[in-house]
């Protein structure tokens, strides 16, 4: 009998297709080695029963509300997590805190509201994040992925981000994708330095064409290099009210230092005068007296 017929090879060919067809396996998900798919399935929570073994989980297209902290720490292994298109919003800090060697991460089309400095700071292998298509995501905050220094390819495409601080990305050392498209980016000065950002580094922009301003008005539908060139104009060269009477309060300073400074030399010079003539009426009454 040939190796690849061996009673041996035969019981393991078996075991791993019993594996694959479902032994172990949460209900409505196929499960092949290390990998549960439960696809749209309609799941309404998160399915029970996975192997605890599992590397690579994909809960795609369905009702999930609610990620369990508890119950994902048990996939200690788990590499990969796809859970797009479902209905994960609100707080979902602290939540992948038990599974620190997840490398992908896709959380696109659910209605993520903010992304804190704790909803992935404990995944420190991510390689691939992706938060797209989350119109109701309005914040991610300045140090949201200050852990995730693997981070290579970052999406927050079409969200209701109007702001992103470039200290987000800036420091992240291997960041290599970022997607901006279709946002609602509120182009005023405070938002140059990031534009100047992308407009300097190295990392690429698909969908770049749709990288534009949504506000102000004056603004609205301009492409990045276009509005970089309009807000230098503005936010450089204009002046504001506040700036205004802060020139006004120096002219005033300097005018009251050079009026004291020219009072203090001419008393100087007074007193000087004053002097130098008692010194020569005494020395004419000296003469006098010899």
């Amino acid at each position: 009998m040939s190796p690849s017929g061996s009673p041996w090879s035969l019981s393991l060919v078996f075991l791993l297709g019993m594996a694959s067809q479902g032994i172990g396996c949460p209900s409505r998900c196929s499960c092949q080695y290390l990998e549960v798919n439960c696809t749209g399935q309609q799941l309404q929570e998160f399915p029970v029963d996975i192997p605890l073994d599992t590397r690579q989980l994909i809960l795609a297209a369905n009702n999930v509300s609610y990620l369990p902290a508890v119950e994902l720490s048990f996939l200690s292994d788990l590499v990969y997590l796809d859970c797009r298109k479902n209905l994960l919003g609100d707080d979902l800090d602290f939540t992948f805190i038990g599974v620190a060697k997840l490398v992908y991460l896709d959380l696109s089309f659910n209605n993520l509201t903010q992304v804190t400095f704790s909803t992935f700071s404990h995944l420190l292998s991510l390689v691939v994040l992706k938060i797209s298509d989350n119109p109701n995501l309005v914040a991610i905050e300045k140090d949201a992925f200050a852990n995730n220094t693997w981070l290579r390819h970052l999406d927050v495409s079409r969200t209701g981000l109007t702001f992103l601080d470039s200290s987000t990305v800036r420091d992240l050392p291997n960041l290599r994708l970022l997607g901006l498209s279709d946002n609602l980016w509120h182009c005023s000065c405070s938002f140059l330095d990031f534009i100047t950002w992308m407009m300097e580094t190295d990392v690429h922009f698909p969908d770049a064409d749709n990288i534009t301003c949504y506000s102000p008005a004056g603004l609205r539908a301009l492409r990045m290099p276009a509005a970089e060139a309009q807000l230098h104009f503005s936010c450089l060269t204009q002046l504001h009210k506040q700036d205004y009477v802060f020139l006004g309060l120096v002219g005033f300073c300097i005018f009251l230092a050079g009026t004291t400074a020219a009072w203090l030399a001419g008393v100087c010079a007074v007193i000087y005068e004053a002097h130098a003539s008692k010194g020569e009426e005494e020395e004419e009454e000296e003469e006098e007296e010899e």
